[in-house]
């Protein structure tokens, strides 16, 4: 039975998140502060993290940041759970290391299904890596065992899902995929308009593998259609990823 920690200080939201995931099937702890959601994440090592972002003694943003840089919650899907709707809200809690991220209020029948859609990649086990499919053209080659990128000769660690987001891109050289199609293949649910999660891990993306994330030569916006992965066929000798974007 997978295990779901719930870090929120909102006794009936808490509650009301807690009874519906229990009834579909999930063991779930509860926290109601930054400083005890933290520890229970460590004790407990849990499937998923829900995690509120306005919560006392310590906000959502530095758990998030301080669970990343944990070795053993680094790798712990965090879907994070607010009332804050604004682009800038978001775009900080992707960078605190969220993977998915659900406005208050909310549908308990989408709830369960962003919970869901995060489970499914709590096998460490990457999409590229059950199916025979394309995992390497011109200068990339995708590691799925390790979630890593062979970039122009170099090794860059990517994260799960910037390492989806790749795949999927890769699958499609050369056309571009929309936004709707990336999210139902990457995150797993049906388009929601809200391309802000996307647009926050195509950049993550661009600051590792483009030699000039601020004018991307192969992670291409097509402005009102999606992205589009464009690489040399043979990659160039002398070209490489910046060292700084290399982990």
């Amino acid at each position: 039975m997978p295990r779901i920690l719930v870090i929120d200080d909102d006794p009936a939201i808490s509650e009301l998140v807690a009874v519906n995931l229990e009834m579909a099937g999930y063991d779930v702890s509860q926290a109601e502060d930054g400083i005890k959601g933290q520890a229970l994440a460590l004790q407990l090592q849990p499937d998923l993290i829900m995690l509120d972002l306005m919560l006392p003694r310590v906000d959502g943003f530095t758990v998030c940041q301080r669970l990343r840089r944990d070795e053993r919650t680094a790798e712990i899907p965090v879907l994070m759970l607010t009332a804050l709707s604004q682009t800038q809200d978001k775009v900080e809690g992707f960078n605190a290391g969220a993977d998915d991220y659900l406005t208050k209020p909310f549908e308990v029948e989408e709830m369960l299904a962003r919970v869901r859609a995060l489970l499914r990649r709590t096998d460490r086990i990457p999409q590229a890596a059950k199916h025979s499919e394309i995992l390497n053209y011109g200068p990339l080659t995708l590691v799925p065992e390790r979630f890593e990128a062979i970039w122009f000769g170099e090794t860059v660690k990517l994260t799960h899902l910037e390492f989806e987001l790749l795949h999927c891109l890769l699958q499609r050289h050369g056309q571009t995929v929309s936004p709707s199609e990336i999210l139902r293949e990457v995150w797993g649910y049906d388009p929601d308009d809200d391309i802000e999660t996307i647009r926050v891990h195509i950049r993550h993306l661009r600051t590792k593998l483009e030699p000039d994330p601020r004018h991307p030569r192969y992670i291409k916006t097509v402005y009102g259609a999606g992205y589009c992965l464009e690489l040399p066929s043979v990659p160039p000798s002398t070209e490489g990823v910046s060292t700084s974007a290399v982990e």
